[in-house]
């Protein structure tokens, strides 16, 4: 079964490049070229999850291993364990459901108007790009795949953004190209000391052949870039401007995604490599952790902009995932790994929620979309509602186990790591922890609960009044000014600022707001693509054991380096 690694990168691939080789032949069909590719390359990941051996999760199965670069003894080594199978199977998840999202609905009209085969093009290059990283076991192939997503994420943001998406881009990919930079130099350290770059050797040989001074140099050379892809505090400032501006699409893949593959190297390569470079700096990943947490929940509290909300609450997230790893136990590093999942289904899933609510409403303010969503759209509010508690760590959601795990190893973190130090950062991340429910509940009493207050035509471009919802009505559903349903006269809006300020659409039985119809509630594009991560939020809340006897195993390896 060598071959599916390969195929898994082999389909995006090829479908990108047939763009390119014949891209007319295949405008008829873009709107489901996309949409086929992406649930083939989802349908080999499956194939992948029911054949993998759960027996020997912590050794590498279905194992590539091609000369590349033979002068430098360079290969083309892939494989498959217990930490990157949920990431490869989670990547291609996502990726199928954003080209469901675009398929369908609303978004399919704006999907074929701008650019659909350069999107499609894009899209596929960025999976390639996010698959490739979770299954190289070369250190250079890693490099190559690590860098590779960093173009189409540019683009996607770049020409798909919202307003400021050109300042948005640009910083993204100079935080990550200069993070990457730093990343390079510490990996062509490791190569120098240890002649290889074989990821399963370096693992085996745990550190040897290289001295303390050296690693502690690496793994802060390493960390550093991986830290900035992660984010962590105080590294993540590119992270709420691509947020906020990137398209639906965009944002999921960048959190449920993209984000991983900082922390997917702190386990595959940092802490396993370079142990002692580990137990020296786990003290300072702790303590940028815990800051991380804290200062994402605290700027979480100031935000108006729902987007940027939920892409500050990452680095808060991204802040237990790290202090998971600075406790180089088996229960705080099992948890950064369940938590990484957690979050890329949970924020996915929420960032999914913010492009259709913006769809709705015309704007992501929270004070104007004025509330009372679960009387107007009472199926968004929901799942909106849902989202939010398990982002906050309901017991019975995913989002509890990662994020209790790593709190739970710093509070015995490793041998010759000072626990008092560690009892504090548990403390801190406790506090974080509080006050992500704050932020969440806080959100959700402004959203979704309360009256809601009707936005007019007088404030369709951006204005507020008193709270209420900002909403393009002529823009979202002309029809329901120009041609009432049963065809009743009704009274023409005027230009006067009193009139237009309390001028309301009346449709029988309807508590929507005016230019919000009642069929706006979830659709069922968005329905199919929503349901899978619903059902995965609940399956490893409920039963957290498919995940952590999937990781532990690879773990206990991972942790001979540092034990």
């Amino acid at each position: 079964m060598g071959w599916l690694p390969v195929a898994l990168l082999a389909v995006p691939l090829v479908g990108a490049l047939a763009l390119l080789v014949s891209p007319y032949a295949l405008r008829p069909a873009l709107r489901t070229y996309g949409l086929i590719l992406s649930g083939i390359t989802l349908a080999l990941a499956v194939l992948l999850v029911a054949t993998f051996d759960y027996g020997q999760a912590a050794r590498q199965q279905f194992e590539v291993d091609l000369p590349w670069i033979p002068g430098l003894g360079l290969r083309f080594h892939l494989g498959v364990d217990g930490i990157s199978l949920p990431l490869v199977a989670l990547t291609a998840l996502l990726t199928f459901l954003c080209f469901v999202y675009l398929c369908w609905g609303g978004a399919r009209a704006s999907f074929m108007r701008a650019r659909p085969r350069a999107l499609v093009f894009t899209l596929l290059v960025l999976e390639i790009g996010m698959i490739g990283t979770f299954l190289a076991l070369d250190l250079l192939l890693f490099f190559v795949f690590f860098e590779i997503v960093l173009i189409p994420m540019y683009f996607l943001i770049g020409i798909w953004g919202g307003e400021g998406r050109r300042a948005a881009s640009i910083k993204f990919i100079l935080y990550t190209l200069l993070g990457s930079v730093v990343m390079l130099l510490g990996l062509l350290l490791v190569w120098a000391q240890t002649g290889t770059l074989d990821i399963e050797a370096l693992s085996a040989s745990h550190g040897a052949g290289m001295s303390r001074s050296v690693q502690i140099l690496a793994f802060v050379a390493i960390g550093i870039g991986l830290a900035v892809k992660t984010p962590m505090w105080p590294l993540h400032t590119w992270l709420p401007d691509a947020h906020t501006e990137a398209p639906t699409v965009g944002s999921v893949l960048l959190a449920g995604v993209l984000l991983k593959m900082g922390t997917y190297g702190f386990a595959r390569i940092a802490i396993p490599i370079l142990p002692e470079g580990a137990a020296v700096v786990a003290p300072w990943l702790g303590a940028f952790a815990v800051v991380g947490i804290v200062y994402g929940a605290l700027a979480c509290l100031a935000q108006r902009d729902l987007k940027r909300l939920i892409a500050f609450s990452s680095v808060g997230h991204m802040g237990f995932v790290l202090l998971g790893f600075a406790t180089l136990t088996p229960v705080g590093i099992n948890g950064a790994l369940f938590a990484n999942i957690a979050h890329g289904l949970i924020t996915g899933l929420l960032f999914f929620l913010a492009g259709a609510i913006k769809d709705r409403y015309h704007t992501a303010d929270i004070p104007a979309l004025g509330g009372g969503m679960l009387a107007t759209l009472p199926r968004l509010g929901s799942v909106l509602t849902f989202a939010s508690i398990a982002s906050l760590g309901l017991p019975g959601l995913a989002g509890f186990w990662g994020e209790m795990l790593a709190l739970l190893g710093a509070f015995q973190p490793a041998n010759g790591l000072p626990r008092g130090l560690f009892l504090t950062y548990m403390v801190i991340g406790g506090l974080g922890a509080v006050l992500t429910a704050a932020y969440f509940l806080v959100m959700l009493s402004r959203v979704t609960h309360g009256r809601p207050r009707h936005a007019t035509p007088a404030q369709a471009d951006g204005g507020e009044i008193e709270g209420g919802p900002v909403a393009e009505i002529t823009a979202l559903d002309d029809r329901l000014i120009h041609e009432p349903p049963d065809e009743r006269p009704v009274e023409p809006l005027t230009s006067s600022p009193a009139r237009a300020a309390t001028a309301t659409l009346e449709t029988p039985d309807s508590h929507a707001p005016p230019g919000i119809p009642e069929s706006a509630d979830i659709r069922g594009h968005e329905l199919l693509a929503w349901t899978p991560l619903v059902v995965l939020i609940l399956l490893f809340g409920l039963w957290p054991g498919l995940l952590l006897s999937l990781t532990t195993p690879a773990v206990q390896i991972l942790l001979g380096a540092v034990s």
